[in-house]
């Protein structure tokens, strides 16, 4: 007996043993991508669709390199877009530079002229005549960069835009000092509509007519303050000297500007201002969008904490708002994923919806605001609509759940009519979809996949999905004998008992099932999508490589995530801590159980942005499963990150929930590993949300690590961060001291 524990002890250490990081695994961790790297032929189809035509083009990478293929879907027909040869031949003698035929690397390819091909290459524009090779310089590049680009955050008090000319060009209507002006474009005189804008209360300058051109819709406004972003770039490119850098950033609770519609009667100078009492609390209000008889105009209003959404019309003849449509949760409507399409005829309107758990389409009476039908149903998910054909009455969408017996969040692509009948799925194989129409609607390309099959690209028929010709078929033997393994998917039953939470497994390229591997979670716990990937990827660039060094990596959609139902996201509302762990554990020790090999007792856990925060969250609130975490660039505290994403799912006003979710004010609760990083640069969410995070751990005398970096912004870590991030792992979860970076390098 004692023998027997003696083999057992040495058996388990050889178990641990052979599962640590060499220095071998962390060479082949950092050279993986390029490893598999163009590994994969006839893959990575994109069509672009000509014109209003049947043919596309597209470029795939093949054996022989990379090929330009034009595509006929009336005639069935393939061939190369152009001489790949003479092309290459051309552009040799025309910039002195060898072009190799089998790796031109085009962009922004124009190819609507049946006679030219044109192009950009080298920094230079150049056009291609097909028939005689003709190649000529059409001058430099325009510079796309004139303009400086926008910061997402900025905030328009849409104090500037273009003028308004009405329909009919009598008048070109605009905002000066505050007020709404008009100009006679044939007398040049200028007509004054408002004099009460001031700059406590001014008018909109986005104007809006009426399809009679006597009338102007527009916005007053009341300013709010913008709280602004403080940043400190320590080491800027261009001077010694540190830089002081702003963005606007509204945090949750900030005031924000409320709005009020106003219709002018251009003739009378009547202005009629609504009442506020159907749109009081504003987190948005925008629109305008007029009646063909220009009697009336919709417009849309946002209740602050996202519980009311309504669809809102005002009257041109006496001012009066009535609601058209109203949407309604007690939790958070999800007002970023709702699509609405006003008809034609005047009197329709398709609206979407969550209203019965699932996401579907309505048709809805624009006159008596009342659902005719509704034209999707059941326990599954309308991703996205593609097309609504009023001629026909028809709309094409995409979707997810509606198959049984498989992943719920394969997206697929159905046309059905208005009237809920004749649901038809165009792309019916197993997979997940992504579909290109031509203008007409006649044709799709459609490209499938899932994580372990490659893809395929076939045309249909866009009216009954029926399959014309196979375009490509994904050839990854050459990935394969690299030595890629396909990531598994792997389902188990979430905190109900009853519902099957889906995640993948991925493995070293090395995987042996006699070892013992410690288990690591990469996690995006949302809420506002679902975060595992579907389709094929040769090179999962946060999953791939760890897993080299001697891990099994996971990524799960747990409970909190989209796509599934509202009751499925609900449960993070006012609660985002929640993450879906619950599910996540289960699952988790689920596959532990299927695969011993697996070391449930070492499980560490990395995110960033939402998921470093989440996985912050994982060892304060679940240290008995998580024992090490690496935080990226983390909201950590709910109050100081970006007002529209945290008011949504926490709620306003700001409450107590806030407090409860903070890692600020809940960091003394500290047992395990954890690595913060953080980019000085980051005007996503604000940097001093992970300095706050450090300094409650200081001040709770609780030993963490903290990598602040230089000129970066908004970021995983990049490679510093990568081997930051390998070598934590590696200590914390296999207690072993990482090897110096000079020996991998």
């Amino acid at each position: 007996m004692k023998r027997f524990t003696i083999l057992s002890f040495f058996s388990f250490l050889g178990l641990i043993l052979l599962a640590q990081a060499t220095v071998e695994d962390y060479k082949r961790a950092f050279s993986l991508n390029e490893k598999f790297r163009d590994k994969v032929f006839y893959s990575g189809v994109n069509p672009q669709w000509i014109g209003k035509g049947h043919t596309f083009w597209y470029v795939s990478n093949t054996p022989e390199g990379r090929i330009y293929t034009l595509v006929d879907a009336l005639k069935k027909t393939k061939k190369p877009l152009f001489d790949h040869q003479k092309l290459a031949e051309a552009l040799t003698k025309a910039t002195d530079k060898k072009t190799d035929a089998t790796k031109l690397y085009l962009q922004n390819i124009k190819a609507e002229n049946r006679d030219t091909l044109y192009f950009e290459y080298e920094q230079k524009q150049w056009s291609f005549v097909y028939k005689t090779a003709e190649l000529k310089n059409e001058g430099p590049v325009r510079d796309r960069n004139r303009r400086p680009q926008r910061y997402w955050g900025t905030v328009d008090e849409e104090k500037e835009s273009r003028p308004a000319q009405s329909p009919d060009k009598a008048f070109t209507a605009y905002v000066k000092d505050y007020n709404v002006v008009l100009k006679n474009n044939t007398t040049a005189e200028e007509i004054q509509l408002t004099t009460d804008g001031t700059s406590e209360n001014y008018y909109s300058a986005y104007l809006s007519w009426s399809p009679d051109s006597r009338k102007l819709a527009v916005m007053k406004i009341v300013p709010a303050e913008i709280r602004k972003l403080y940043m400190i770039e320590s080491s800027p490119a261009d001077q010694l000297q540190p830089k002081l850098l702003t963005r606007d950033y509204r945090k949750p609770g900030d005031q924000l500007p409320q709005k009020t519609p106003v219709i002018i009667d251009i003739d009378t100078k009547k202005a009629l201002v609504a009442n506020n009492s159907l749109f009081e609390n504003q987190y948005s209000l925008w629109g305008f969008d007029w009646s063909s008889d220009s009697k009336t105009t919709l417009f849309e209003f946002n209740q602050r904490g996202h519980q009311a959404y309504r669809l809102l019309e005002m009257s041109a003849e006496s001012g009066n708002v009535r609601t058209v449509i109203e949407e309604t949760s007690n939790t958070f409507v999800n007002y970023n994923r709702y699509f609405n399409r006003k008809l034609k005829n005047g009197t329709e309107i398709i609206w979407m919806s969550e209203r019965d758990n699932y996401n579907h389409l309505y048709l809805y009476d624009r006159t008596t605001g009342k659902v005719k039908n509704q034209i999707t149903k059941g326990q599954w998910y309308v991703r996205e609509v593609i097309d609504v054909d009023e001629k026909n009455r028809e709309i094409i969408f995409s979707a997810n759940g509606m198959v049984a017996n498989e992943d719920p969040y394969l997206i697929r692509y159905y046309r059905i009519g208005f009237d809920g009948k004749g649901l038809t799925c165009l792309t019916p194989e197993t997979g997940t979809h992504q579909a290109w129409f031509s203008d007409d609607k006649r044709f799709l390309v459609d490209v499938y996949s899932m994580v372990d099959k490659a893809p395929v690209a076939v045309l249909r028929n866009a009216r009954n999905g029926k399959v014309i010709m196979t375009i490509e078929t994904a050839d990854i033997s050459a990935l394969e004998k690299a030595g890629w393994r396909a990531p598994e998917t792997f389902a188990a039953k979430g905190r109900d008992g009853k519902t099957d939470i889906w995640g993948i497994i991925h493995r070293p390229t090395n995987f042996d099932p006699a070892k013992k591997y410690p288990i690591i979670e990469y996690i995006y716990a949302g809420p506002g999508s679902h975060y595992v990937p579907k389709n094929f990827i040769a090179f999962n660039n946060n999953l791939s490589a760890i897993a080299e060094l001697g891990f099994i990596v996971i990524q799960i959609d747990g409970m909190g995530t989209s796509f599934r139902s509202k009751s499925f996201e609900d449960v993070i509302h006012k609660n985002l801590k929640d993450a879906g762990f619950a599910d996540r554990i289960l699952w988790t020790k689920a596959a532990a159980e299927k695969y011993p090999y697996m070391d449930i007792d070492k499980v560490g856990i990395f995110g960033a942005s939402a998921g470093g925060q989440a996985a912050m969250w994982a060892v304060l609130f679940h240290p008995e499963h998580y024992k090490a975490a690496y935080s990226a660039c983390g909201c950590h505290d709910n109050r100081m990150d970006k007002i529209w994403w945290n008011e949504q799912w926490m709620g306003y006003p700001v409450g107590p929930e806030y407090a409860a979710c903070s890692n600020v004010d809940n960091a003394h609760l500290l047992t395990r590993p954890l690595m913060l990083v953080v980019g000085e640069l980051d005007d996503n969410v604000d940097p001093a949300s992970t300095y706050q995070v450090a300094n409650a751990l200081i001040k709770a005398k609780k030993d963490f690590e903290l990598v602040t970096l230089p000129g970066v912004g908004h970021t995983m870590g990049g490679e510093y961060g990568e081997h930051k991030r390998f070598d934590f792992f590696v200590k914390h979860l296999m207690n072993v001291n990482p090897t110096t970076w000079n020996e991998v390098k």
